[in-house]
């Protein structure tokens, strides 16, 4: 098998992508010349296992009314099993076209308007969306620093739960943007807590193939049924092999109750048949995607190794945040004693490069931002060159 080069550069302008031709209206920037390392999708083409099946169920020509084969859920389990150690069964699968849908379909029928939803700040910024949007109120727990990555920060967290008396926690692990991933013990002691206020845990794991070589992922169903009555689990092949406009996700509910009640919300919005290619794509992913997802694995440990002793020896004021997880670089800027439109300005037009800013993550994100490291090498180099623009 030919190793896939992540070094090769593909131009992705004219391509309908979001985070190359549309970043000016998403981000309200007139500006062109900018490098665009805000969105979370990297910059390299899916394996050739799945362009080869997406070209097989094209050349077919026929795209009629599609659902879930048994090589759908066959591939996901046994990818879930030896990657990850984790047994999972077919009758938990519920599908949907994303995440972030899911997530919301299951706000508005696990809480009422008015209710509290936890996330842990810094959040990923459409937790509070859909939340905001729903009627619901944003509890925040804020994660602690520390410079061994960040920690939940449990006294706080009962507080909340005993205040407010929230029926949702939203969890993200690993986490978006700091790039924890949270242990077994820490995943333990947060769902005693929320057991204990009958509160429910979705876990958002979309990130989960993507841990550093070496590193361990734990999902809240590798601790046990004792739990399944109180877990939602979100997963996606979309973030690991680059699917993500081929709109699938899996959500996992051992619980038959919330199964079913779940089911019947995606049945009362019509959400109850499947894109062929999106199946197709995740399928193939999930049979043949172990080699190329190995060597994806380690070009992003070298390119967050590289651009972290980079970063300490050429721009000493901007820190970066330690991680188990993801593609992301969450960098501390708050040296350079700019608030976050001042540091927006410096970061445009003299660093050249579009991020995610902090805020963007709730309070607690202020005086960060998000960098996309999945991308060649290339690019990062452009980033660095760009912050060194900027002195406190």
């Amino acid at each position: 098998m030919k190793l896939h080069d992540f070094n090769q550069i593909i131009d992705r302008h004219n391509t309908g992508s979001v985070k190359w031709d549309f970043l000016g209206r998403y981000l309200q920037l007139d500006q062109t010349d900018l490098l665009p390392m805000w969105i979370s999708d990297f910059d390299f083409q899916c394996p050739e296992e799945v362009l080869q099946a997406l070209r097989t169920r094209v050349g077919h020509g026929i795209f009629g009314y599609s659902e879930r084969d048994d090589h759908y859920y066959q591939a996901a389990i046994d990818w879930f099993s030896r990657r990850h150690q984790l047994t999972l069964y077919r009758d938990w699968f519920t599908s949907i076209e994303g995440v972030v849908p899911g997530l919301a379909l299951l706000i508005q029928m696990l809480s009422k308007p008015g209710e509290g939803v936890i996330v842990q700040g810094p959040y990923y910024g459409s937790f509070a969306k859909i939340i905001t949007m729903n009627d619901r109120v944003v509890v925040e727990n804020p994660l602690l620093e520390s410079p061994a990555g960040y920690k939940i920060d449990y006294g706080h967290l009962e507080q909340m739960l005993e205040q407010h008396r929230p029926p949702l926690l939203l969890l993200c692990n690993p986490h978006n943007p700091t790039g924890r991933c949270w242990d077994r013990d820490e995943l333990t002691r947060l769902l005693i807590l929320c057991k204990q206020y009958s509160t429910t845990v979705i876990s958002d794991e979309i990130w989960a193939d993507l841990v550093l070589p070496g590193k361990t992922f734990t999902s809240v169903l590798h601790l046990g049924s004792e739990w399944h009555s109180n877990v939602i689990v979100a997963t996606s092949a979309s973030k690991a092999f680059g699917l993500s406009s081929l709109r699938i996700s899996n959500f996992l509910i051992p619980d038959p109750e919330l199964r079913r009640a779940f089911n019947d919300r995606l049945n009362a919005h019509g959400l109850d048949v499947f894109n062929a290619l999106s199946m197709t794509a995740a399928t193939a992913a999930y049979q043949h995607g172990d080699l190329w997802l190995d060597g994806l694995q380690n070009y992003l440990a070298e390119n967050r190794r590289w651009f972290e002793q980079t970063i300490m020896h050429t721009v000493p004021w901007c820190r970066m945040t330690k991680a188990e997880g993801t593609y992301l670089a969450w960098l501390d800027c708050r040296a350079l004693g700019l608030d976050d439109d001042a540091l927006q300005f410096a970061l445009l037009q003299k660093a050249k490069i579009a991020v995610s800013m902090g805020r963007s993550f709730g309070e607690k994100g202020k005086g960060f931002i998000r960098v996309n490291l999945g991308c060649p090498r290339q690019y990062l180099e452009k980033v660095i060159s760009g912050l060194t623009q900027l002195t406190p």
